[in-house]
């Protein structure tokens, strides 16, 4: 199916999901509802699903990358009373799992999408041709990419959402930028460097180009994006179908290498790290659980809400369950503002979450995501609604 949508003097076309709700019904008419089984990609927030499917007594599958399996097979396999994960198929590369799709259908399997599922799997394959009921929106993350029509800047845009502003030519540097740019090597992880005007973003480019550290093809496509100056946060919702609820579920932000080892040293120690080890390279490699003051809720949900209305428009149905709105609290015009650089839509990669208040202010204890999405999906198979929180 190919939508089109209008935006500004141009109109995109883009392909939609072909997995139709005619095709989930016939997948679903032939499960045992008594004994579905959370399946996810071993990586990302895995054992948080699969910690949170057992608390509401389903069966867990692990697929996991060969190499990568021990922690889901030895560490945190369930035995004695112990773990969460029941049952770990190995592939030799996870975008295999495309071809379990009858072992996944046999075992009652509803998939829940996280980060890893689409870095290491063809989109196309996943939208189109991997049968299995899914957990979330299957059509909304490959708006996370910057390079497609719909993306999600012009879904922020388009929900009044505030954001850094986006600078069109190199040249039109007028202030600090961050540049986002495919890494040479590893094409999903995003390389970033630092600019305040056209002379520094080519030098510094340059340099990287030369060091291999990316691609100047790649640089064309580049995203150069105004530095928000700010206390950063990821403000992590959850968007209850069920209920038609939106729903904080926690604040953290991320840890990342080498740039924290850095930020632990005063300026003096700093100018004393040998010039190839002063880079700052933005892996990231955990997260910090976060808080944040009660006058700034309403901002986070306004957004919240903003985006998942806009989302209901732009990707119907919308957003199903989890998503993230990261970005930095500004205070430049003497307010507080919430600027938002990055969207995730689907689950975030922090477990950390569940030790912020803010899902205990409303279940009465704190809950993780594992925990939240596995209540939505025995409320939902209760209520004989599973088709409306699956795609």
């Amino acid at each position: 199916m190919c939508l089109a949508r209008l935006s500004g003097n141009r109109v995109f076309c883009y392909t939609l999901a072909m997995i139709s709700q005619k095709q989930l019904a016939e997948v679903l008419s032939k499960y045992d509802l008594s004994k579905l089984t959370i399946g996810v990609l071993g990586g990302h927030s895995a054992l948080d699903v699969c910690r949170g499917a057992k608390k509401y007594g389903f069966r867990t599958l692990v697929v996991a990358q060969k190499g990568r399996e021990k922690t889901y097979s030895q560490y945190y396999a369930t035995r004695d009373g112990r773990g969460c994960v029941d049952e770990v198929l190995v592939v030799e590369k996870f975008g295999d799992i495309v071809g379990l799709q009858e072992q996944l259908r046999a075992k009652n399997v509803i998939f829940v999408h996280n980060r890893y599922f689409w870095v290491y799997c063809d989109f196309e394959k996943i939208e189109n041709d991997f049968l299995v009921p899914m957990y979330g929106t299957r059509e909304a993350v490959k708006l996370e990419e910057r390079n497609v029509p719909g993306n999600q800047y012009e879904i922020l845009a388009r929900a009044g959402i505030r954001m850094p502003k986006i600078f069109a030519s190199p040249r039109d540097i007028d202030r600090l930028v961050i540049v986002k740019v495919n890494e040479a090597t590893r094409k999903y992880e995003r390389a970033f460097f630092i600019a305040s005007n056209y002379n520094e973003y080519v030098a510094e480019s340059e340099r990287r180009i030369q060091a291999g550290e990316i691609d100047r093809r790649d640089l064309e496509s580049a995203t150069i994006e105004e530095y928000i100056l700010g206390a950063q946060v990821n403000v992590n919702y959850f968007y209850s179908v069920m209920n038609s609820e939106l729903e904080i579920m926690g604040t953290d932000m991320r840890r990342q290498t080498n740039l924290d080892g850095i930020l632990r040293l005063p300026a003096w120690e700093q100018a004393l790290i040998p010039a190839s080890h002063q880079k700052a390279i933005r892996i990231e490699t955990g997260h910090i659980a976060v808080t944040v003051k009660e006058s700034l809720l309403e901002k986070f949900f306004r957004a919240g809400e903003d985006f998942v209305n806009t989302m209901k428009l732009q990707v119907p149905p919308g957003m199903i369950g989890p998503f993230a709105l990261q970005g930095a609290v500004n205070t430049d015009d003497g307010r507080e503002n919430f600027f938002v650089f990055d969207v995730s839509m689907r689950i975030p990669g922090s477990p950390g979450t569940a030790f912020t208040p803010y899902s205990g202010y409303l279940w009465g204890d704190s809950m993780s995501y594992g925990e939240r999405i596995a209540k939505e999906i025995s409320e939902a198979e209760m209520a004989g609604k599973l088709r409306s929180i699956l795609t």
